[in-house]
């Protein structure tokens, strides 16, 4: 038996490394079901597992088993709604990139991609990629917003391609580490590890002018080493994100400038939205909560209504 670590899904085929760097071709022997959770695909990039070879001379094998994960992020299918679809496994971090312009991402997304990483304590990064788009105003709100985010336990990158803005730094976040890289479509993923990894030649596309919105061109998940023990998972853009495996009562938790005063509430099934004495409406009244946030809190509140 031997073991290794899942570099590519197609949904059908897995690409598996073994320890000694070797890459089979592996299908799943049979159905594989996760305890308490239902999922479009039951192996994800990052994984590791237990493979057999089925042909030497072609590197082919069979998955036989899925080691326990240390955590994972998932996401809501896009095509079946009780399900969910794993993105990633066994991360050390998350980084997200984000553009205020051509396309902009929303806070609502952001904050929604951070509650995910939250829930199993994924550490994120922020990039805000294509500075160079930006006008002074423009510049300022994203340094308002990089401040919030940064008062709340999250690091913050700044980077542009066109003026050589902050890739070594973004290139050293990377570093000894195993990195999902997400984001909406266009925001520049795939540029920007072109610019750091030039051997990988991953495909690009132009945002359109028509709907300000990227192009789809990573069609799979899939991990690259960039460095020695430096991986990241590059993976197809995501439109929009909806939370599973995430109970309506513990929403709050994954919210860090929520969870530090979850004991102050009067009531302990406190749903911070109307009772009296809540200590994180206090905390909103008193600046000490940004509304945008809040009003993050409040959206995935409704998704858990609208689903009724």
């Amino acid at each position: 038996m031997e073991q290794g670590m899942v570099m590519r899904s197609t949904g059908s085929w897995y690409n598996v490394q073994s320890k000694d760097k070797t890459m089979y071709q592996c299908r799943l022997r049979g159905k594989f079901k996760i305890k308490d959770l239902k999922v479009t695909n039951p192996i994800a990039v990052g994984d590791q597992v237990q493979f057999e070879i089925e042909d030497k001379s072609d590197n082919k094998g069979v998955i036989i088993h899925i080691l326990p994960r240390v955590n994972y992020i998932i996401r809501k299918s896009v095509h079946k709604s009780a399900f969910g679809h794993m993105m990633a496994a066994n991360l050390d971090q998350a980084i997200l990139l984000v553009t205020l312009a051509f396309p902009r991402t929303s806070l609502g997304f952001i904050d929604r991609f951070l509650v995910t990483a939250e829930s199993f304590r994924i550490p994120v990064v922020l990039v805000f990629n294509k500075i160079d788009l930006l006008n002074e105003e423009a510049l300022a709100y994203q340094q308002m917003l990089a401040a919030m985010y940064e008062s709340i336990g999250y690091t913050c990158l700044f980077t542009s391609l066109v003026k050589e803005i902050g890739i070594e730094e973004f290139k050293q976040s990377l570093y000894q580490k195993k990195s999902l890289l997400s984001g909406h479509s266009g925001v520049g993923k795939s540029s920007l590890v072109n610019r750091i990894a030039p051997g990988l030649h991953l495909r690009t596309s132009e945002v359109s002018t028509f709907a300000n919105k990227g192009v789809h061109t990573t069609t799979f998940a899939e991990m690259f080493e960039i460095a020695e023990n430096s991986y990241i998972i590059d993976t197809p853009g995501i439109k929009e994100l909806g939370l599973i495996d995430i109970g309506k009562e513990e929403l709050s938790h994954y919210f860090p400038e929520m969870r530090e005063k979850l004991g102050e509430c009067r009531f302990h099934n406190c749903t911070h939205v109307h009772e009296p004495g809540c200590a994180i409406i206090a905390a909103l009244e008193a600046g000490e909560i940004a509304d945008s946030r809040y009003a993050s809190y409040l959206s995935m509140l409704d998704d858990y209504d609208n689903r009724r």
